[in-house]
């Protein structure tokens, strides 16, 4: 009986020091998860390590989840993080305590935390938000020689009331702005909105968060707010500068870069050459400033040139526009003297044949250039009279034959046979 009691007991001792074992190895969920917005479009996730976490040998992380509004899944080390996402929608994460360096251990629980969608009604939210951005020159401020402008339309929601007005902002970065320039649609409702100078870099890779609420009498308006990717809305300027000679059949054709705060060594080309003459276009890629190409020299030839901000600098964008058409060369002269040529042959054919014709009808030809006789043989001549005679007349032996050479020859006076 008594070894029985002492191994039940040592059974009871292991199966709790495996139950300690296992409730030092557990990790506690995160406390104190909060979702805060720090901007448009912008939210602080924060949250504190358990304090009930007993210590264990390995380093801990934390798996942050985005269900709304829309799944994404990271970890960190940090207890917050900041992301940007539209909000329109709401915002609802989640976050666990999970071993950092690979070990086989059980992550935590999940917490979470949520923010609601903004109030409002449905269908009275812009639509179709569009925008875009462009660089011009900045002749007030030489450390910053490039501005950035911002333009952006949208239309009304389609359950929008009529008294409807509709208000936009833009956030790079830290700076925020609201539009000072509407354009408006008929209703008298903003539906478009200008932004001639931004804080926006060109060659910045954040996103550029726009956001548009509303007010009306008669319902509350829903706001909406959009994430754009720089390079994705970037509109390029064309290069500036461009020339074109020809030389011969060769031509020379030479451009700069556009107005843009990317370096020369940031674009790639594309030259566009037109023959007016021929109807045929001539395009070309390349990645510097010149381009020669052999032509004929009696055409005209149209010019262009269009960029974009190649994947060396920043993601692929839109092409630029074409520059203003370049003319060169001529197409007038020679081809003209062609032309002439041409129809003047076509002229003379016409009237030789026509002439011919009218002579063939009229047997004008062969009265204006009768045969001429060919010169005939004396000796031949003679034999002929010879038998001629002889068939003729038989009553007699005796034939006379009188005939008259070329001078030269000497006359034979009567002849008796």
């Amino acid at each position: 009986m008594a070894p029985a009691l002492l191994i039940l007991l040592g059974a009871t001792v292991i199966l709790r020091a495996d139950s300690l074992s296992d409730k030092k190895s557990l990790l506690l969920p995160p406390t104190n998860f909060t979702i805060k917005v720090t901007g448009l479009s912008q939210v602080l996730l924060r949250w504190e390590s358990n304090p009930d976490q007993e210590p264990v040998n390995i380093e801990l992380g934390y798996h942050v989840r985005i269900n709304v509004p829309q799944e994404e899944d990271y970890e960190t080390r940090n207890t917050e993080s900041k992301r940007v996402t539209v909000l329109h929608k709401g915002f609802s994460a989640s976050v666990q305590t999970v071993p950092w360096n690979g070990q086989p251990l059980p992550p935590s629980r999940w917490v979470s935390a949520e923010l609601k969608a903004p109030p409002g009604s449905p269908g009275t939210s812009v639509v179709n938000l569009t925008c875009t951005t462009n660089t011009t020159v900045n002749n007030h401020t030489p450390l910053w020689p490039y501005q950035v402008s911002l333009h952006c339309s949208w239309l009304a929601g389609k359950d929008a009331p009529e008294d409807t007005q509709y208000f936009l902002y833009y956030r790079y970065g830290s700076w925020t702005e609201e539009c000072q320039e509407y354009r408006r649609d008929t209703l008298n409702r903003n539906t478009a909105c200008w932004f001639p100078k931004t804080f926006i870099s060109s060659r910045g890779s954040e996103a550029l968060a726009v956001h548009a609420n509303g007010s009306s009498k008669h319902a509350p308006i829903k706001p909406f707010d959009q994430l754009f990717a720089l390079h994705a809305i970037d509109r390029i300027n064309p290069p500036v500068n461009v020339t074109a000679e020809i030389e011969g059949t060769c031509l020379s054709i030479q451009w700069e870069k556009p107005v843009s705060a990317f370096p020369i060594h940031c674009f790639e080309y594309e030259v566009k050459i037109y023959n007016t003459r021929k109807n045929y276009f001539q395009t070309e890629k390349l990645m510097t400033n010149a381009f020669i190409s052999i032509i004929d020299d009696i055409s005209k030839y149209s010019v262009q040139v269009r960029a974009t901000v190649s994947s060396v600098c920043r993601q692929m964008g839109f092409w630029s526009e074409w520059s203003q058409p370049i003319y060169v060369g001529s197409d007038d002269q020679k081809p003209s003297t062609e032309w002439f040529l041409i129809v003047l042959m076509a002229a003379i054919c016409f009237i030789l044949l026509i002439f011919s014709f009218i002579c063939k009808t009229g047997h004008l030809w062969t009265r204006l250039f009768p045969p001429v006789p060919a010169p005939k043989s004396s000796i031949q001549d003679f034999f002929v009279i010879v038998s001629s005679e002889k068939t003729v007349s038989t009553e007699t032996e005796i034939e006379v034959i009188s005939y008259v050479e070329d001078p030269g020859f000497e006359t034979l006076e009567d002849s008796v046979f």
